[in-house]
């Protein structure tokens, strides 16, 4: 990857159109999961999206995998699909974007308070 398509994020582009390409040959009940998959999984992304390609990947190629073995949709991921994203994120605890912003934000204003106290 060079350094102008890691700016650009034209790198994340062309690996996003392969996935929704890759989801479009899937079943119609399995191309709704991913869609709800992947509207899950982002806010559990970094301010670029990249940490989030390798776990659409793999996301993508679960789904894959059991279209290809005839096994229904609730039998791959159940009932919970945002349970099922943020275990993939890391964890029911992991922490998404808002999580991150929150922290910063709690840390401005005590840093600011303690300026005050002095």
């Amino acid at each position: 990857m060079s350094f102008w398509e890691t700016i650009t994020g034209s790198d994340l582009t062309r690996e996003w159109k392969a996935f929704e390409g890759r989801a479009q040959a899937l079943p119609a009940d399995y191309q709704a999961a991913w869609g709800q998959i992947v509207a899950h999984l982002f806010p559990y992304g970094s301010f670029t999206g990249r940490n989030l390609t390798p776990i659409a990947d793999a996301a993508l190629g679960l789904l894959e995998e059991a279209a290809a073995d005839g096994q229904g949709i609730d039998e791959v991921l159940g009932d919970d699909i945002a349970g099922f994203s943020a275990a993939l994120a890391g964890g029911v605890g992991a922490r998404s974007y808002r999580d991150r912003w929150r922290e910063q934000l709690n840390r401005n204003v005590a840093r600011k308070l303690a300026r005050l106290g002095d």
